[in-house]
């Protein structure tokens, strides 16, 4: 048995726009049906959604038959958290909440095997490498990982080159509310100024050579990251568009 590949990571690298939706319903089924929907990407939240490692793991063997990744956000930047979900399978994680290059190397160490990185090895009890019986798993994961940090204060904007420079980042994620609070604008994570911002990360972080991402429920907000230089961004929450739908379609019956 072959080790999978991170096709999330080989789109990214290969300059492919990847289009993806979050899940905040922690629900298997949710996850399932949402994996047909031809999205190029998933986001399997455990920071604001109250997912533990093995909902986080049901989930992620519900999507596996489907042409789409799974990327998961633990609650913090954790390392012994990072060693549980990569061996449950996690190729990319996206970490809240980074707001300096030595955090961020912690993550990129955490993911990996020694001597690149710090993870621990536990493959006879991991998903990951199905119980030992992934040829060669140990020599191939380190490849397969793909680092995805969120830059969502003005600290971390302040310090987005460094953040870029380290080895094992591949991607950079600005998460629009937290970024928005950070600027003084709480709950306005669509005022200009946070667009901006996002924006002029975008460029940064493209000309370092790494992929730039955000998240946009709002279709025209999603265009205008796309246009201003992102390589994936999340184009729905399915928590907010269950309840968008569900009270369209009361107004149908009662204005």
């Amino acid at each position: 048995m072959q080790i999978p590949r991170n096709t999330f990571l080989d789109a990214l690298r290969a300059g492919r726009t990847q289009l993806g939706f979050w899940l905040g319903y922690t629900d298997p089924n949710v996850a399932e049906s949402l994996a047909a929907c031809g999205y190029d990407w998933l986001l399997i939240d455990g920071e604001h959604a109250p997912n533990d490692v093995r909902q986080v793991l049901q989930q992620l063997r519900a999507v596996a038959p489907y042409p789409v990744h799974p990327i998961v956000r633990p609650v913090q930047a954790d390392v012994a958290l990072v060693k549980q979900l990569t061996d449950i399978g996690a190729m990319t994680l996206l970490v809240p909440m980074i707001d300096s290059a030595e955090q961020a190397e912690r993550m990129a160490q955490a993911m990996r095997y020694p001597p690149e990185g710090i993870r621990g090895v536990g493959t006879a009890l991991a998903r990951a490498s199905r119980w030992n019986q992934v040829e060669g798993y140990i020599a191939a994961a380190n490849a397969q990982m793909c680092l995805l940090v969120q830059a969502e204060t003005t600290t971390a904007l302040g310090n987005l080159a460094e953040i870029c420079a380290v080895p094992g980042v591949d991607g950079v994620f600005f998460g629009p509310a937290d970024l928005a609070a950070s600027m003084g604008l709480p709950g306005q994570s669509g005022h200009p100024q946070v667009l901006q911002a996002m924006l002029d990360g975008f460029r940064q972080v493209r000309e370092a050579g790494k992929a730039a991402g955000g998240i946009a429920p709002d279709p025209a907000t999603a265009r205008r990251l796309l246009d201003g230089g992102a390589s994936f961004v999340a184009v729905g929450l399915d928590t907010s568009m269950l309840v968008q739908a569900a009270r369209e379609r009361l107004k149908l019956f009662r204005p």
